[in-house]
Protein backbone atom coordinates (compact mmCIF):
# COMPACT_ATOMS: atom_id res chain seq x y z
CA UNK A 1 0.00 0.00 0.00
CA UNK A 2 1.02 3.55 -1.01
CA UNK A 3 0.72 4.96 2.81
CA UNK A 4 2.72 1.83 4.17
CA UNK A 5 6.39 1.98 2.45
CA UNK A 6 7.37 0.77 -0.62
CA UNK A 7 5.45 -1.66 -3.05
CA UNK A 8 5.98 -5.05 -3.51
CA UNK A 9 7.80 -6.20 -6.28
CA UNK A 10 6.79 -9.34 -8.53
CA UNK A 11 10.11 -9.89 -10.74
CA UNK A 12 9.97 -11.82 -13.65
CA UNK A 13 12.81 -13.93 -12.63
CA UNK A 14 10.96 -15.41 -10.16
CA UNK A 15 8.82 -18.98 -10.54
CA UNK A 16 5.36 -18.83 -10.96
CA UNK A 17 4.58 -20.05 -7.60
CA UNK A 18 7.05 -17.55 -5.98
CA UNK A 19 5.11 -14.56 -8.27
CA UNK A 20 2.13 -15.50 -6.81
CA UNK A 21 2.75 -16.41 -3.00
CA UNK A 22 4.48 -12.34 -3.66
CA UNK A 23 1.09 -11.36 -4.40
CA UNK A 24 -1.04 -12.49 -2.09
CA UNK A 25 -1.57 -11.09 1.44
CA UNK A 26 -3.77 -7.87 0.50
CA UNK A 27 -6.82 -9.98 1.02
CA UNK A 28 -5.92 -11.10 4.00
CA UNK A 29 -5.79 -7.13 5.23
CA UNK A 30 -9.80 -7.16 4.20
CA UNK A 31 -10.68 -10.56 5.89
CA UNK A 32 -10.26 -9.55 9.16
CA UNK A 33 -12.62 -6.74 9.13
CA UNK A 34 -15.01 -9.90 8.00
CA UNK A 35 -14.53 -11.36 11.66
CA UNK A 36 -14.69 -8.53 14.11
CA UNK A 37 -16.09 -8.32 17.17
CA UNK A 38 -19.41 -6.87 15.10
CA UNK A 39 -19.67 -10.01 13.34
CA UNK A 40 -18.95 -12.09 17.00
CA UNK A 41 -22.44 -10.04 18.47
CA UNK A 42 -24.83 -10.78 15.55
CA UNK A 43 -23.59 -14.21 15.01
CA UNK A 44 -23.94 -15.17 18.64
CA UNK A 45 -27.57 -13.67 18.31
CA UNK A 46 -28.53 -15.46 15.93
CA UNK A 47 -27.53 -18.97 16.65
CA UNK A 48 -28.59 -18.38 20.34
CA UNK A 49 -31.79 -16.90 19.33
CA UNK A 50 -32.60 -19.14 16.22
CA UNK A 51 -30.37 -21.89 16.28
CA UNK A 52 -29.04 -22.84 12.37
CA UNK A 53 -31.85 -20.60 11.01
CA UNK A 54 -29.50 -18.04 9.58
CA UNK A 55 -26.29 -19.85 8.91
CA UNK A 56 -27.42 -19.47 5.18
CA UNK A 57 -27.49 -15.35 5.54
CA UNK A 58 -23.56 -15.82 6.60
CA UNK A 59 -22.90 -18.18 3.70
CA UNK A 60 -24.75 -15.79 0.91
CA UNK A 61 -23.26 -12.33 2.49
CA UNK A 62 -19.65 -14.34 2.47
CA UNK A 63 -20.56 -14.90 -1.26
CA UNK A 64 -21.56 -11.75 -2.16
CA UNK A 65 -18.25 -10.17 -0.40
CA UNK A 66 -16.20 -12.08 -2.51
CA UNK A 67 -17.99 -10.87 -5.01
CA UNK A 68 -17.95 -7.55 -4.60
CA UNK A 69 -14.19 -7.69 -3.22
CA UNK A 70 -12.98 -9.09 -6.84
CA UNK A 71 -15.16 -6.06 -8.37
CA UNK A 72 -12.56 -3.65 -6.29
CA UNK A 73 -9.36 -5.98 -6.95
CA UNK A 74 -10.53 -5.20 -11.35
CA UNK A 75 -11.08 -1.54 -10.34
CA UNK A 76 -7.50 -1.17 -8.56
CA UNK A 77 -5.43 -2.78 -11.44
CA UNK A 78 -7.51 -1.49 -13.97
CA UNK A 79 -7.12 2.23 -13.02
CA UNK A 80 -4.86 2.92 -10.95
CA UNK A 81 -7.25 4.40 -8.40
CA UNK A 82 -9.20 3.42 -4.95
CA UNK A 83 -12.79 3.70 -5.05
CA UNK A 84 -12.95 6.97 -3.39
CA UNK A 85 -10.82 7.87 -6.04
CA UNK A 86 -12.84 7.11 -8.78
CA UNK A 87 -16.04 7.78 -7.09
CA UNK A 88 -14.09 11.77 -6.18
CA UNK A 89 -13.41 11.95 -10.13
CA UNK A 90 -16.63 10.59 -11.56
CA UNK A 91 -19.44 11.13 -9.34
CA UNK A 92 -20.89 14.88 -9.12
CA UNK A 93 -18.77 17.37 -6.70
CA UNK A 94 -21.31 18.34 -4.21
CA UNK A 95 -21.96 14.46 -3.81
CA UNK A 96 -18.44 14.25 -2.64
CA UNK A 97 -18.66 15.07 1.02
CA UNK A 98 -22.09 13.67 1.37
CA UNK A 99 -20.36 10.34 0.28
CA UNK A 100 -17.16 10.79 2.74
CA UNK A 101 -19.35 11.65 5.91
CA UNK A 102 -20.88 8.46 4.84
CA UNK A 103 -17.96 6.57 4.05
CA UNK A 104 -16.36 8.14 7.69
CA UNK A 105 -20.31 6.91 9.99
CA UNK A 106 -19.32 3.09 8.52
CA UNK A 107 -15.27 3.43 9.48
CA UNK A 108 -16.12 4.50 13.00
CA UNK A 109 -19.00 2.15 13.55
CA UNK A 110 -16.72 -0.50 12.94
CA UNK A 111 -14.04 0.74 14.95
CA UNK A 112 -16.32 0.48 17.46
CA UNK A 113 -17.24 -2.81 17.39
CA UNK A 114 -13.61 -3.57 17.69
CA UNK A 115 -13.09 -1.08 20.68
CA UNK A 116 -15.80 -2.53 22.71
CA UNK A 117 -14.38 -6.02 21.62
CA UNK A 118 -10.71 -5.62 22.29
CA UNK A 119 -12.11 -4.27 26.11
CA UNK A 120 -14.65 -7.25 26.57
CA UNK A 121 -12.04 -9.85 25.14
CA UNK A 122 -9.40 -8.09 27.98
CA UNK A 123 -11.98 -8.05 30.63
CA UNK A 124 -13.08 -11.70 30.16
CA UNK A 125 -9.02 -12.82 30.24
CA UNK A 126 -7.15 -10.38 32.52
CA UNK A 127 -10.36 -9.33 34.53
CA UNK A 128 -9.59 -5.35 33.54
CA UNK A 129 -12.44 -3.56 34.23
CA UNK A 130 -14.69 -2.60 30.82
CA UNK A 131 -14.01 0.96 31.46
CA UNK A 132 -10.42 0.84 31.88
CA UNK A 133 -10.09 -1.58 28.90
CA UNK A 134 -12.41 1.00 26.16
CA UNK A 135 -9.71 3.65 27.38
CA UNK A 136 -6.64 1.31 26.95
CA UNK A 137 -7.74 0.71 23.36
CA UNK A 138 -6.64 4.49 22.69
CA UNK A 139 -3.26 3.28 23.25
CA UNK A 140 -3.51 -0.06 21.66
CA UNK A 141 -3.74 1.60 18.14
CA UNK A 142 -1.18 3.35 18.14
CA UNK A 143 1.07 0.67 18.91
CA UNK A 144 -0.07 -1.04 16.31
CA UNK A 145 0.42 1.95 14.04
CA UNK A 146 4.32 1.63 14.49
CA UNK A 147 3.94 -2.06 12.97
CA UNK A 148 3.40 -0.49 9.66
CA UNK A 149 6.83 0.87 9.80
CA UNK A 150 7.87 -2.91 8.85
CA UNK A 151 6.30 -2.71 5.87
CA UNK A 152 3.25 -4.25 4.50
CA UNK A 153 4.54 -7.58 4.12
CA UNK A 154 5.76 -7.88 7.61
CA UNK A 155 2.34 -5.89 8.22
CA UNK A 156 0.76 -8.97 6.30
CA UNK A 157 2.07 -11.25 7.76
CA UNK A 158 1.24 -10.31 11.07
CA UNK A 159 -2.49 -10.17 10.31
CA UNK A 160 -2.44 -13.51 8.58
CA UNK A 161 -0.59 -15.39 11.97
CA UNK A 162 -3.69 -13.57 13.74
CA UNK A 163 -6.64 -14.94 11.88
CA UNK A 164 -4.92 -17.98 11.53
CA UNK A 165 -4.99 -18.04 15.49
CA UNK A 166 -8.36 -17.11 15.19
CA UNK A 167 -9.66 -19.89 12.89
CA UNK A 168 -7.65 -22.52 15.04
CA UNK A 169 -9.37 -21.37 18.28
CA UNK A 170 -12.70 -21.92 16.55
CA UNK A 171 -11.77 -25.21 14.88
CA UNK A 172 -10.82 -26.36 18.56
CA UNK A 173 -14.19 -25.33 20.04
CA UNK A 174 -16.21 -27.10 16.82
CA UNK A 175 -14.01 -30.39 17.76
CA UNK A 176 -15.45 -29.86 21.91
CA UNK A 177 -18.90 -29.15 20.49
CA UNK A 178 -19.39 -31.92 17.97
CA UNK A 179 -22.11 -30.30 16.52
CA UNK A 180 -24.98 -32.23 14.70
CA UNK A 181 -23.69 -31.44 11.23
CA UNK A 182 -27.04 -32.73 9.54
CA UNK A 183 -28.90 -29.36 11.17
CA UNK A 184 -25.68 -27.54 9.77
CA UNK A 185 -26.13 -28.34 6.33
CA UNK A 186 -30.17 -27.50 6.62
CA UNK A 187 -29.22 -23.96 8.13
CA UNK A 188 -27.80 -23.53 4.61
CA UNK A 189 -30.98 -23.94 2.89
CA UNK A 190 -32.34 -20.20 1.93
CA UNK A 191 -35.10 -19.19 4.08
CA UNK A 192 -37.20 -16.01 2.47
CA UNK A 193 -39.44 -15.98 5.46
CA UNK A 194 -37.02 -14.53 7.37
CA UNK A 195 -38.10 -10.99 5.65
CA UNK A 196 -41.09 -11.01 7.60
CA UNK A 197 -40.13 -11.40 11.06
CA UNK A 198 -38.89 -7.95 12.31
CA UNK A 199 -36.06 -9.89 14.99
CA UNK A 200 -35.09 -12.10 12.61
CA UNK A 201 -34.56 -9.44 9.91
CA UNK A 202 -32.68 -7.28 12.28
CA UNK A 203 -29.88 -10.15 12.51
CA UNK A 204 -29.89 -10.57 8.98
CA UNK A 205 -29.04 -6.89 8.32
CA UNK A 206 -26.46 -6.84 11.34
CA UNK A 207 -24.93 -10.21 9.52
CA UNK A 208 -25.24 -8.53 6.24
CA UNK A 209 -23.50 -5.32 7.42
CA UNK A 210 -20.86 -7.24 9.76
CA UNK A 211 -19.59 -9.39 6.10
CA UNK A 212 -20.03 -6.96 3.75
CA UNK A 213 -18.33 -3.85 5.32
CA UNK A 214 -18.50 -0.95 3.28
CA UNK A 215 -15.17 0.47 4.52
CA UNK A 216 -13.38 -2.50 2.86
CA UNK A 217 -14.45 -1.96 -0.71
CA UNK A 218 -12.73 1.45 -0.45
CA UNK A 219 -9.36 -0.27 0.89
CA UNK A 220 -9.20 -3.23 -1.32
CA UNK A 221 -9.05 -0.98 -4.05
CA UNK A 222 -6.27 0.48 -2.35
CA UNK A 223 -4.61 -2.36 -1.09
CA UNK A 224 -4.27 -3.81 -4.33
CA UNK A 225 -1.84 -1.33 -5.85
CA UNK A 226 0.67 -2.43 -3.32
CA UNK A 227 2.20 -4.61 -5.42
CA UNK A 228 4.24 -4.01 -8.66
CA UNK A 229 2.18 -5.47 -11.13
CA UNK A 230 3.54 -6.51 -14.25
CA UNK A 231 2.56 -4.26 -17.52
CA UNK A 232 0.52 -4.63 -20.60
CA UNK A 233 -2.48 -6.63 -21.14
CA UNK A 234 -1.87 -9.85 -20.24
CA UNK A 235 0.00 -8.75 -17.27
CA UNK A 236 -3.23 -7.15 -15.62
CA UNK A 237 -5.36 -10.18 -16.64
CA UNK A 238 -2.64 -11.89 -14.38
CA UNK A 239 -2.88 -9.78 -12.12
CA UNK A 240 -6.36 -10.06 -11.60
CA UNK A 241 -6.06 -13.95 -11.29
CA UNK A 242 -3.35 -13.47 -8.63
CA UNK A 243 -6.09 -10.52 -6.34
CA UNK A 244 -9.03 -12.40 -6.83
CA UNK A 245 -7.78 -15.78 -5.81
CA UNK A 246 -5.98 -14.10 -3.13
CA UNK A 247 -9.43 -12.43 -1.93
CA UNK A 248 -11.41 -16.20 -2.42
CA UNK A 249 -8.83 -17.64 -0.04
CA UNK A 250 -8.91 -15.09 2.89
CA UNK A 251 -12.70 -14.43 2.62
CA UNK A 252 -13.08 -18.24 2.40
CA UNK A 253 -11.41 -18.28 6.12
CA UNK A 254 -13.48 -15.64 7.17
CA UNK A 255 -16.79 -17.12 6.06
CA UNK A 256 -15.36 -20.70 7.69
CA UNK A 257 -14.71 -18.41 10.93
CA UNK A 258 -18.40 -16.40 10.99
CA UNK A 259 -20.12 -19.76 10.39
CA UNK A 260 -18.37 -21.34 13.13
CA UNK A 261 -19.56 -18.51 15.56
CA UNK A 262 -22.91 -19.30 14.80
CA UNK A 263 -22.66 -22.98 15.02
CA UNK A 264 -20.67 -23.18 18.28
CA UNK A 265 -23.46 -20.53 19.67
CA UNK A 266 -26.78 -22.66 18.29
CA UNK A 267 -24.84 -25.84 19.48
CA UNK A 268 -24.09 -24.52 22.80
CA UNK A 269 -27.31 -22.49 24.00
CA UNK A 270 -30.23 -22.52 21.39
CA UNK A 271 -32.60 -24.16 23.02
CA UNK A 272 -30.47 -25.06 25.94
CA UNK A 273 -31.52 -22.11 28.24
CA UNK A 274 -34.69 -19.81 29.48
CA UNK A 275 -33.43 -17.06 27.54
CA UNK A 276 -31.27 -16.73 24.41
CA UNK A 277 -27.53 -15.82 25.15
CA UNK A 278 -26.87 -11.83 23.42
CA UNK A 279 -23.57 -11.14 25.44
CA UNK A 280 -20.13 -12.01 24.77
CA UNK A 281 -18.87 -11.81 28.42
CA UNK A 282 -22.30 -14.56 29.28
CA UNK A 283 -21.15 -16.33 26.27
CA UNK A 284 -17.71 -16.52 27.48
CA UNK A 285 -19.21 -17.80 30.88
CA UNK A 286 -21.62 -20.42 30.06
CA UNK A 287 -19.25 -22.10 27.72
CA UNK A 288 -17.38 -24.04 30.52
CA UNK A 289 -20.23 -25.64 31.65
CA UNK A 290 -21.82 -26.37 28.51
CA UNK A 291 -18.89 -27.96 26.72
CA UNK A 292 -17.89 -29.62 29.66
CA UNK A 293 -14.34 -27.77 30.36
CA UNK A 294 -12.96 -24.33 30.68
CA UNK A 295 -10.57 -24.57 27.47
CA UNK A 296 -13.74 -23.51 25.84
CA UNK A 297 -14.42 -20.28 27.48
CA UNK A 298 -10.14 -19.71 27.40
CA UNK A 299 -10.27 -20.49 23.57
CA UNK A 300 -13.35 -17.81 22.92
CA UNK A 301 -11.52 -15.29 24.57
CA UNK A 302 -7.94 -15.38 23.06
CA UNK A 303 -9.98 -15.36 19.81
CA UNK A 304 -12.24 -12.26 20.35
CA UNK A 305 -8.64 -10.61 21.62
CA UNK A 306 -6.89 -11.54 18.39
CA UNK A 307 -9.56 -10.42 16.06
CA UNK A 308 -9.97 -6.96 17.76
CA UNK A 309 -6.30 -6.57 17.56
CA UNK A 310 -6.26 -7.60 13.79
CA UNK A 311 -9.18 -6.04 12.59
CA UNK A 312 -8.31 -2.67 14.71
CA UNK A 313 -5.85 -1.95 11.35
CA UNK A 314 -8.53 -1.73 8.75
CA UNK A 315 -10.11 1.07 10.44
CA UNK A 316 -7.64 3.18 9.89
CA UNK A 317 -5.94 2.52 6.79
CA UNK A 318 -9.58 2.89 5.71
CA UNK A 319 -9.94 6.15 7.13
CA UNK A 320 -7.29 7.63 4.98
CA UNK A 321 -8.59 6.12 1.68
CA UNK A 322 -11.77 7.62 2.24
CA UNK A 323 -10.42 11.00 3.39
CA UNK A 324 -8.06 11.49 0.97
CA UNK A 325 -10.15 9.86 -1.72
CA UNK A 326 -13.00 11.97 -1.49
CA UNK A 327 -11.33 14.94 0.12
CA UNK A 328 -7.67 15.00 -0.80
CA UNK A 329 -6.76 15.28 2.85
CA UNK A 330 -4.31 13.59 4.20
CA UNK A 331 -3.34 13.02 8.10
CA UNK A 332 -0.74 11.67 9.53
CA UNK A 333 -1.18 7.77 10.80
CA UNK A 334 -1.35 8.40 14.47
CA UNK A 335 -3.58 11.83 14.25
CA UNK A 336 -5.59 9.55 11.91
CA UNK A 337 -6.09 6.93 13.98
CA UNK A 338 -6.77 9.20 17.21
CA UNK A 339 -9.68 10.60 15.31
CA UNK A 340 -10.98 7.65 14.34
CA UNK A 341 -11.15 6.18 17.69
CA UNK A 342 -11.96 8.91 19.79
CA UNK A 343 -14.89 9.44 17.69
CA UNK A 344 -15.87 5.88 18.28
CA UNK A 345 -14.83 6.08 22.61
CA UNK A 346 -17.49 8.77 22.68
CA UNK A 347 -20.69 6.16 22.10
CA UNK A 348 -19.28 3.41 24.25
CA UNK A 349 -17.77 4.87 27.07
CA UNK A 350 -21.62 6.72 27.08
CA UNK A 351 -22.93 3.44 26.67
CA UNK A 352 -20.71 1.49 29.69
CA UNK A 353 -21.45 4.51 31.94
CA UNK A 354 -24.93 4.92 31.78
CA UNK A 355 -26.47 2.06 30.38
CA UNK A 356 -24.22 -0.67 32.33
CA UNK A 357 -21.92 -3.20 30.77
CA UNK A 358 -24.97 -5.38 29.47
CA UNK A 359 -25.62 -2.83 27.00
CA UNK A 360 -22.41 -3.53 25.43
CA UNK A 361 -23.48 -6.19 23.40
CA UNK A 362 -26.49 -4.38 21.90
CA UNK A 363 -24.33 -1.60 20.79
CA UNK A 364 -22.07 -3.87 18.94
CA UNK A 365 -25.30 -5.38 17.01
CA UNK A 366 -26.19 -1.61 16.22
CA UNK A 367 -22.81 -0.64 14.81
CA UNK A 368 -23.52 -3.86 12.45
CA UNK A 369 -26.67 -2.55 11.06
CA UNK A 370 -25.39 1.02 10.57
CA UNK A 371 -22.52 -0.33 8.10
CA UNK A 372 -25.26 -2.09 6.58
CA UNK A 373 -27.61 1.14 5.88
CA UNK A 374 -24.28 2.52 4.52
CA UNK A 375 -23.19 -0.46 2.30
CA UNK A 376 -25.41 0.51 -0.46
CA UNK A 377 -23.42 4.44 -0.94
CA UNK A 378 -20.30 2.15 -1.42
CA UNK A 379 -21.28 -1.04 -3.62
CA UNK A 380 -23.75 0.90 -6.14
CA UNK A 381 -20.80 3.08 -7.56
CA UNK A 382 -18.62 0.65 -7.12
CA UNK A 383 -20.47 -1.92 -10.00
CA UNK A 384 -21.19 1.10 -11.85
CA UNK A 385 -17.57 2.16 -12.87
CA UNK A 386 -16.60 -1.50 -13.01
CA UNK A 387 -18.99 -1.71 -15.63
CA UNK A 388 -17.75 1.64 -17.32
CA UNK A 389 -15.87 0.09 -20.67
CA UNK A 390 -14.16 3.81 -20.69
CA UNK A 391 -12.52 3.53 -17.28
CA UNK A 392 -11.88 -0.14 -16.97
CA UNK A 393 -10.77 -1.25 -20.44
CA UNK A 394 -9.99 -5.03 -21.15
CA UNK A 395 -11.03 -5.35 -17.55
CA UNK A 396 -14.44 -4.28 -17.68
CA UNK A 397 -16.46 -6.96 -15.73
CA UNK A 398 -18.12 -9.08 -18.00
CA UNK A 399 -21.59 -8.67 -18.32
CA UNK A 400 -21.88 -12.26 -15.95
CA UNK A 401 -20.66 -10.56 -13.30
CA UNK A 402 -22.08 -7.55 -13.68
CA UNK A 403 -25.61 -9.12 -13.64
CA UNK A 404 -24.70 -11.14 -10.06
CA UNK A 405 -23.03 -7.69 -8.72
CA UNK A 406 -26.21 -5.87 -9.31
CA UNK A 407 -28.02 -8.37 -7.98
CA UNK A 408 -26.54 -8.01 -4.80
CA UNK A 409 -26.97 -4.26 -4.85
CA UNK A 410 -30.55 -4.51 -4.94
CA UNK A 411 -30.91 -7.72 -2.21
CA UNK A 412 -28.71 -4.99 -0.13
CA UNK A 413 -31.35 -2.27 -0.68
CA UNK A 414 -34.01 -4.66 -0.64
CA UNK A 415 -33.37 -5.55 3.05
CA UNK A 416 -32.35 -2.43 4.36
CA UNK A 417 -35.70 -0.94 3.32
CA UNK A 418 -37.16 -3.81 4.86
CA UNK A 419 -35.37 -3.48 8.03
CA UNK A 420 -36.08 0.58 8.07
CA UNK A 421 -39.65 0.04 7.43
CA UNK A 422 -40.30 -2.53 10.31
CA UNK A 423 -38.15 -0.63 12.69
CA UNK A 424 -40.10 2.72 11.61
CA UNK A 425 -44.00 0.85 11.68
CA UNK A 426 -43.60 -0.27 15.19
CA UNK A 427 -43.18 3.52 16.91
CA UNK A 428 -45.59 4.91 13.88
CA UNK A 429 -48.28 1.71 15.02
CA UNK A 430 -48.10 2.96 19.03
CA UNK A 431 -48.40 6.34 17.85
CA UNK A 432 -51.81 5.49 15.97
CA UNK A 433 -52.69 3.55 18.96
CA UNK A 434 -52.23 6.24 21.36
CA UNK A 435 -54.08 8.97 18.93
CA UNK A 436 -56.66 6.34 19.02
CA UNK A 437 -57.20 6.28 22.85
Amino acid sequence: MRDIGARVSLPEGLSGAARLLRALGPGYLVAVGYMDPGNWATDLAAGSQYGHRLLWVVGLASLMAMLLQTFCCRLGIATGLNLAQACGRLLPGHWRLPMWLLAETAIVACDLAELVGTAIALQLLVGLPLTWGVLLTVADTLLLLLLQRWGVRRLEALVIALVALVGACFALELLLLRPDWGAVLAGLRPQPQVLGDRRQLLLAAGILGATVMPHNLYLHSELVLSRQWPGGAAGRRWALRACSLDTLLALGLAMLVNAAILVVAAGSFHGRLGQPVSDLAEAHRLLTPMLGTSLASLLFGVALLAAGQSSTLTATLAGQVVMDGFVRLRLPGWQRRLLTRCLALIPAMATVLLLGERATNQLLVLSQVVLSLQLPFAVIPLVWICGRRGWMGELRAPAWQLALAWLCAIAIVMINASLLLSLLAQPLGAWIRALAA
